[in-house]
């Protein structure tokens, strides 16, 4: 991406410029334009009822951000001058971001969560989980919105699917030879849809870590090829949740060793004018450990909420409460941050896995049916719309990149992306709200809430579960000790093991040798261009993925 110098204060360009935009003047625009505002609440409910569903019918989650873009983007090519403020990349971004928070919190937050007590037989605690799954969900964007530019999630991670709609986002600002290679790569990978090819999984190999992507592709392939080559399935027994319980505890160690080490002061140097002054870093460690310490004090206020309205004060023991609360938060908190890691850098997030996990640590423990059934319901609905915000922030970086000062616009920008993701939520509650009982009367249950709640009703149903964890964990823990925080080889590893995806592995690895063999020969251009047809083939995968709603009804 080619930088500008910034002109002179005299002349700024309009807050509605393209990517190039420099101005010290324009301000970011506001979700509370009247244009927007609208624009933004129709995405909003046309995500949420794509969310709501696939998931129930077909049980798959869709990433519409590039729908919205695409959206925005014809929207400001109508003629019409109230209309034209759409043609700013700024605002497109901020539609994305609606759309997709709506889509991730109708189908992974919300309606899966409720169908946990719903399929376990208790219809009355399904008000109450809602209630409870959609402050979950809010405590989940915030901790994410406040932690982006961590060190922990730095903005110069890869979270491809926020590549793919900012990628998308310039080609159609900027036209030309970008918009030729990403329209090619999107037709390919709207193609692969029809064929059931996962070629978004050759996207997120073009764009994301090498080491990561590379853990990711071999999980894959022993998923998949266990059976033949090692005459046993690795995916069953709790073997994938062992490897993710030893890698995820060393990642939550790696974190808090990062939180708690004092770093030296250093003396500021000055930006040369030619130098990008962008960074990845806009928290530091003092104020990440502030946001996960609310953060977890929100989930306490959450579970304690959700413990009042489920009636489990008259049902548990004051201690078993305490307990139960600090358990659920602890349990919200945990799932979010290794589920967002693990999308950081693969734009896969294995939240099924971990939240199937802290089921089977509740049930170890012996938390009763009930309560276990609203904890797993509250966890599960934190983690997607976390990874989501991600993504959506990613997106915001990249296309805000050039505006000088930076700084100010750049946590302008995200403030706003914020709000435009409140806007979806709320969508996506009431449409939740309004279709659930028509979804679960005719039989249409998000899978894994069957999963959910079979387990919470007939418990592990083989011995020796915590001895299997035990023993994979260690695997696990040790290659994500080898990895670094940057890496999270082992988190990988666990979430390639969880899927189940035919010929995903074979899509990931022959990616990464094209992408070692492309880059020793095309040198440093190499990366841009294969961000761009990674960027194509995630936004024809997204695509494809949404245009199963047709399918569905």
């Amino acid at each position: 991406m080619s930088h500008h110098t910034s002109p002179s204060a005299t002349t700024p360009p309009p807050a509605d410029s393209g990517p190039g935009v420099t101005s010290s003047g324009a301000g970011h625009p506001r979700v509370t334009e009247p244009v927007v505002f609208v624009v933004l609440a129709v995405l909003s409910v046309v995500g949420a009822v794509i969310g709501a569903d696939l998931v129930a019918k077909l049980g798959i989650s869709a990433n519409t951000s590039v729908v919205g873009a695409l959206i925005a983007m014809l929207i400001g090519r109508i003629p019409l001058a109230g209309l034209r403020s759409m043609r700013s990349v700024h605002r497109q971004n901020l539609a994305q971001s609606a759309i997709s928070a709506a889509t991730f919190a109708s189908a992974n937050a919300l309606l899966t969560s409720i169908a946990v007590p719903y399929v376990f037989g208790r219809k009355d605690l399904v008000w109450p989980m809602l209630i409870g799954s959609f402050a979950g969900l809010l405590i989940d964007t915030w901790v994410l919105y406040r932690s982006f530019g961590s060190r922990l999630l730095p903005a110069d991670a890869a979270w491809p699917p926020g590549q793919a709609a900012a990628e998308t986002i310039k080609a159609g600002d900027k036209g030309g030879k970008r918009a030729l290679v990403l329209g090619a790569g999107t037709l390919v990978g709207l193609g692969g849809t029809l064929f059931s090819l996962p070629l978004s999984a050759a996207g997120v190999a073009f764009l994301g870590n090498v080491w990561a992507l590379l853990m990711f592709g071999v999980g894959l392939g022993l998923r998949e090829f266990s059976p033949d080559l090692f005459h046993t399935d690795l995916g069953a027994g709790y073997v994938p949740h062992g490897v993710m319980v030893g890698a995820g505890v060393v990642a939550l160690g790696q974190a808090v060793v990062m939180l708690v080490r004092r770093r030296p002061a250093q003396k500021e140097q000055p930006i040369p004018a030619e130098r990008d002054e962008t960074t990845a870093y806009t928290v530091d460690e003092k104020a990440l450990r502030r946001s996960l310490v609310r953060g977890y004090a929100l989930f306490v206020a959450g579970a304690v909420l959700l413990a009042v309205l489920g009636g489990l004060i008259g049902d548990m023991s004051p201690l078993g409460l305490l307990g139960w609360v600090l358990f659920a938060a602890f349990a919200a908190l945990v799932h979010e941050l290794i589920v967002g890691l693990a999308a950081m850098q693969s734009g896969w997030f294995p939240s099924f896995a971990v939240t199937l996990i802290f089921l089977v640590l509740g049930l170890l423990i012996g938390i009763p049916s009930v309560p276990l059934a609203l904890l797993v319901g509250y966890v599960s609905a934190t983690g997607p719309a976390f990874a989501d915000m991600g993504y959506d922030l990613k997106a915001g970086w990249l296309l805000r990149r050039d505006h000088r000062p930076w700084d100010p616009y750049e946590r302008e920008g995200r403030r706003e992306q914020f709000r435009a993701a409140l806007i979806g939520f709320a969508a996506a509650l009431a449409v939740v709200a309004v279709l659930w009982q028509s979804y679960f009367k005719q039989g249409l249950i998000p899978p894994v809430a069957k999963v959910y709640a079979d387990t919470v009703k007939n418990g592990l149903g083989e011995p020796g579960v915590l001895r299997t964890l035990l023993i994979w964990a260690v695997p696990g823990a040790l290659i994500q000790l080898i990895g670094g925080t940057r890496r999270q080889m082992g988190v990988m590893l666990a979430t390639g093991l969880l899927i189940l995806t035919p010929n995903a592995c074979w899509m990931v690895l022959a990616a990464l040798a094209v992408r070692v063999g492309y880059r020793k020969w095309r040198g440093p251009r190499a990366d841009e261009e294969l961000n761009l047809v990674g960027a194509g083939l995630i936004a024809g995968s997204s695509l494809g993925d949404s245009a199963q709603i047709i399918k569905a009804s």
